[in-house]
């Protein structure tokens, strides 16, 4: 029987979507080729040669040989040498350029007297990767040659230059970067927002799906179709049936998506890839029955579309990817605990990234399905009381 109506409900939602090709679209092609434009533009994983400009009021040796150092660092290009500070105001507003480095007057003559001499980065924290990229290099380049300089020193005084290294850094910091040591922005920044755009396709894909059929008034041809028209028969086989096409559809694109990034970028998972793809499906099961329950509650397709756009929009934001969760005011880690997404997108850290324990990460592919046929139960149960109340079909 449930079988049957199971059957009945998918044949009709395929023929549904056969005539309406940007409704299979948005669960077909369009999903994957956003996944396609997030690896395109995270492909190159490090970010590199950003524009720099100096504004070098020394023009000695040591102030060129500094200038020489800035350009030879991995994420900086020098693309620009200014004057004044007028130049260096118009290159900083107009966006050509995302820091300038500033070498004083007498910057040579400071040092050769054993004084100390400063160099001054101006950068534009609005762009915080791009910030923390230049700080590093910057830092690293004048780190360089200050050092460089005050083991010259030393030797000429007759130290030996072992001991004059060891002199210019007494206290060394070892930095050991546990889980993705080359800070590949498509491995922490790319695999996430892969994730989140599927997240906002599936809920909209169920909230389309039921609330599509409530805006046309088709429901009651969407049971006759799949139980004969036998009342008080409840929808859960048959929104099953319904929602199945966009499921697999959107897993299809899901999982060949992940594993085609993971492969493109030369990506090792330090853990299960198998149980994070599986958690990846848990989810997007759960976001189609949150959308397919918040528009069979409310009967309402344009009310589903606003609440999946409250949901899953920000999600990312909430995730803890960009913001750290712990620095989040109680109510936004509230918000963001209860977000699918959020506990995703933790155990795709744990499981590709970090390596851990699957116990840890269990509990989320336990009560991701638990929570789907929840929701797909009370979404059945609103939808067989809709189906007794024609005069609310209709509504937008």
């Amino acid at each position: 029987m449930h079988a049957h109506i199971f059957r009945a409900s998918l044949r009709r939602e395929w023929q549904l979507l056969c005539r309406r090709p940007w409704d299979i679209a948005m669960i077909s092609w369009v999903p994957l080729l956003s996944v396609a434009l997030i690896w395109w533009i995270f492909s190159a994983g490090i970010p590199t040669r950003l524009p720099i400009g100096v504004w070098n009021a020394d023009h000695s040796a040591l102030s060129r040989q500094l200038v020489r150092f800035l350009d030879a660092a991995p994420g900086l290009q020098v693309v620009a040498q200014y004057d004044d500070e007028l130049q260096v105001e118009h290159a900083m507003r107009a966006g050509k350029v995302y820091g300038v480095v500033e070498i004083p007057r007498e910057f040579a003559r400071d040092v050769k007297r054993g004084h100390a001499a400063q160099v001054t980065l101006l950068h534009n924290a609005q762009f915080s990767s791009h910030s923390g990229i230049i700080q590093r290099d910057v830092r690293t380049a004048v780190g360089t040659l200050s050092a460089g300089i005050e083991i010259a020193a030393r030797n000429k005084r007759g130290e030996p230059v072992r001991a004059a290294k060891l002199a210019a850094e007494p206290i060394r910091t070892s930095l050991a970067n546990l889980f993705n040591p080359s800070l590949d922005y498509l491995q922490f920044l790319g695999m996430a927002l892969i994730p989140a755009l599927l997240h906002i396709f599936a809920m909209t894909a169920g909230a389309w799906s039921v609330g599509a059929e409530l805006r046309d008034a088709t429901i009651g041809d969407w049971r006759n179709a799949s139980m004969q028209g036998q009342a008080g028969t409840s929808f859960f086989a048959a929104l099953l049936g319904k929602l199945c096409v966009p499921f697999l559809s959107l897993s299809l694109v899901g999982v060949s998506g992940l594993l085609a990034v993971i492969i493109a970028g030369g990506m090792h998972p330090a853990g299960s890839l198998v149980f994070t793809l599986l958690a990846l499906l848990a989810m997007l099961a759960l976001s189609i029955a949150l959308g397919a329950a918040v528009a069979a509650a409310t009967r309402s397709l344009r009310t589903a579309l606003s609440v999946t756009g409250i949901v899953t929009a920000p999600a990312f934001a909430f995730s803890g990817a960009a913001f750290p969760l712990s620095a989040m005011p109680a109510g936004a880690r509230l918000w963001a605990d209860s977000l699918p997404f959020t506990h995703y997108l933790r155990v795709q850290v744990e499981q590709l990234q970090m390596g851990a324990p699957l116990r840890y990460s269990l509990p989320v592919l336990v009560w991701m399905p638990v929570v789907a046929l929840a929701l797909l139960a009370l979404a059945a149960r609103a939808l067989t009381r809709a189906a007794q109340q024609p005069d609310s079909w209709g509504a937008r």
